[in-house]
This record gives structure tokens, C-alpha cells and sequence, in this order.
């Protein structure tokens, strides 16, 4: 069966036409790459969220029930409120070898090169399957590959092993930190505050919170830590609070965030138990003396595990040998590398792009960058026909 062939520029001019910011939905973008994919023959697996307005995809081309090298990449993108923008964000706009446009870099340019390359595999007898596993949610807490991740092995087919095309410049990561997000709410008692002893101060009780966190960024600084990340250690940050309603009110409520960067070896869990275990005798026992209602709740938001391949994985040495490289980068930005692998999919990262456009104002990808992984995904195909290096 033939269907289109559209160069990688032409896909990605109808990829980036879609607004599939993080709080919209994605289900037009979806059902475009749906029909494309059809055209070829191959039948995709939508994996919808729970509100049903948004869905990952899973296709197959090949062998279908053999595992094969999955290609991920997601298709939402991080809002342009508030930015200031020379075009049209949602155009894809062409200026010396550069073309601008929301998600060019972060990734739609890579999902527009699997794309491209579509024709190609489906013309080819594959030994080795290739999968395309498109998600949603990424920018928010790698959130919509979840789902889609814990139908692998069950009613997906589970990958052999799963390159991410995040922007690396087309460079192999074998690394990456991961983020982990508290919550924490404080309720205390309110009082007037010419008699502050009668009531208990929730900003009070969080400065004493923020005095530990601060012990625990300063213990992650010394260990572990490894050269191969800037900087070479988990960072801890706080990275919002409020509280308090008026200024002759004792603060009856106050709210943090705190923020970690993990490396691998990072025990969060660790993290975990000693900020509840200082809340819980070093807080609450004053706390409860005064206003036994009052109380302090943590909550884990959102957790994206550190990645790291080890010595001997499959994916990075393929990496290796697609991209005609002889050495391994570690970043300190997360991706759903490490999701995939925690499945049982070794992981690797190399995509089209510069990280440092990601997220911008006028984001852009160079032209020379889709053909750099244009050339890759064309060796991919070469070694899926023949199964081996």
C-alpha cells in the first residue's frame, strides 16, 4: 500500500500547525499522523487519558508481534504566554536555514522525521520491527507515556530496546537527571497577632522546614556525584511557597514546593522519610501543644526517575553505530528515557535540535538537523532490514 510522501519540512509545517500546548488537547495531531500511518497499512493503538480528550500512539511497522526498536517522541509543547514572538508560534516559519515555530525543536521536528521516513521502512522487509510511540503530557511530569508504558507487554508490543528523540543535537545521551516535586501544606491556628502564643504560625513552621531542606541540599552537593553532569550533584530548590492573609493575622496556612534533580544513585525515598520524619518530631509536637487541629501534609506531586543506560546496553551501542560516534553525553534535563527502561526497554537519547532553543521565544531548529537525522533513521532502516550491526 502507498500513501504520501511529504518531506520532513512539509510534516513538520503540519505538526508544529497544530496546538497541542500541554492544556490542550492533542487528539488533532493525533488523528492526523493516524490517518498518515493508515495510508501505509499500518494500524495504530491510541491510548486515550482518563478525560479522553488527549492519547498516545502505537504503531508498528513489521514483524507485529516481534519486539523491535521503538522511536519516541511526544507531541505536546510548553506554552507561548507571555512570550514574545517575532512570527507566528504555531506557523512554521523559515529564516536563513532556520525554521521557527513552537515545538520545531522540542521534539515535533523529530516526530516529523519518523514520519518522513515512514515510505521508506514500510518498502523495506524488516528483520527487526520499528514501533513509533508518540506521547502526551511530557511537559508537565512525563505524565501521558504512563499509560502507554503499562500496556507494554500486555496489549502493546514490549520494545527490544527505545530511542528518544529529544533535542541532543543529534548527539548519543546515555544519562539524564530526574526530577521529583514535593508538595507540602501547613495548616496551623490563627490568632491575632498582639497574642501570637495563642495561635500557631504556619510560616514559622516553615522556615523550619526550609532550614532542613537546606541540610539536605547541602548533603546532596557532597554525594553521590559525578563529572559527567553541570552541575555534578542532585539540586535541590524551592521553588514556591505562600502563605499568610493579612499582616495582624497569625498565618493559619502556608504551602511549599521543593524541587529535586536527581542523579542516579539519588535515594529519594531517603529524601523522603527525613523531611516527614523532621515534620513529624521536630514540628508537630509543638505544633499540636498549642492547636492539637493543626497538622502538615507531604505529597510526592510528580516523580521522573534519573536515567542512566549502564555499561552494556543494546540501544546505546546502536546509537552508537547509527550515528557514527565513539562517546556518550550526560544531561541534566529529564525525558522518558528512564520510564521506558524502569518497563524493561532499554533506553537511549539522540534527536534533532538544540536543548537551548526548547521552550524559547522564537524556538527553531536548523534545516541541517532533520537531514542529519534523516541520514540516522535511513541507517536505522538499513540495520532492521538486515537484523544486525
Amino acid at each position: 500500500m502507498t500513501g504520501p510522501s511529504y518531506s520532513p519540512i512539509e510534516l513538520l509545517t503540519r505538526l508544529v500547525g497544530f496546538d497541542t500546548t500541554s492544556y490542550r488537547s492533542n487528539l488533532g495531531l493525533i488523528s492526523f499522523i493516524e490517518d498518515y500511518l493508515a495510508q501505509y497499512g499500518i494500524a495504530s493503538r491510541l491510548v486515550h487519558n482518563g478525560d479522553g480528550d488527549k492519547a498516545a500512539l502505537y504503531a508498528t511497522i513489521g514483524p507485529a508481534e516481534t519486539r523491535g526498536v521503538a522511536l519516541s517522541g511526544h507531541t505536546d509543547v510548553v506554552p507561548v504566554d507571555g512570550q514574545t514572538w517575532t512570527s507566528d508560534p504555531f506557523t512554521l516559519t523559515e529564516r536563513d536555514g532556520r525554521l521557527f515555530g513552537r515545538g520545531s525543536s522540542d521534539m515535533k521536528g523529530f516526530i516529523a522525521c519518523v514520519l518522513a521516513a515512514v515510505p521508506d521502512l514500510v518498502a523495506r522487509r524488516l528483520s527487526v520491527p520499528v514501533h513509533l510511540a508518540f506521547s502526551y503530557d511530557e511537559e508537565v511530569g512525563c505524565l501521558g507515556v504512563r499509560p502507554l508504558i503499562a500496556q507494554l507487554g500486555k496489549n502493546l508490543v514490549q520494545p527490544r530496546l527505545v530511542i528518544v528523540g529529544e533535542p541532543t543535537s543529534m548527539s548519543v545521551v546515555d544519562a539524564h537527571k530526574g526530577p521529583v516535586r514535593w508538595h507540602i501544606e501547613i495548616k496551623g491556628r490563627a490568632a491575632h497577632s498582639s497574642m501570637a502564643p495563642l495561635g500557631v504560625n504556619a510560616i514559622a513552621v516553615a522556615g523550619k522546614l526550609l532550614s532542613e531542606l537546606g541540610r539536605i541540599e547541602e548533603g546532596l552537593k557532597r554525594h553521590p556525584r559525578s563529572d559527567r553532569f553541570d552541575p555534578p550533584y542532585a539540586t535541590l530548590q524551592v521553588t514556591r511557597i505562600n502563605g499568610g492573609t493579612a499582616t495582624n493575622i497569625v498565618p493559619v496556612f502556608c504551602r511549599l514546593d521543593f524541587d529535586v534533580r536527581a542523579i542516579p544513585g539519588v535515594d529519594i525515598a531517603a529524601i523522603d522519610t527525613r523531611i516527614r520524619t523532621f515534620a513529624q518530631s521536630e514540628c508537630l509536637p509543638e505544633m499540636h501543644a498549642i492547636a492539637p487541629e493543626a497538622g502538615i501534609e507531604i505529597e510526592i506531586a510528580n516523580q521522573v526517575p534519573p536515567f542512566g543506560s549502564g555499561a552494556n546496553s543494546e540501544a546505546v551501542a546502536l546509537a552508537l553505530y547509527l550515528a557514527g560516534q565513539n562517546e556518550t553525553h550526560a544531561v541534566s534535563y529529564a525525558t522518558e528515557a528512564g520510564l521506558f527502561q524502569e518497563a524493561g526497554s532499554p533506553a537511549v537519547v539522540i534527536g534533532p535540535g538544540d536543548i537551548a532553543q526548547a521552550h524559547t521565544a522564537d524556538e527553531w531548529i536548523a534545516k541541517d538537523q532533520l537531514e542529519t537525522c534523516m541520514a540516522f533513521l535511513g541507517r536505522l532502516a538499513d540495520w532492521a532490514e538486515r537484523g544486525t550491526a
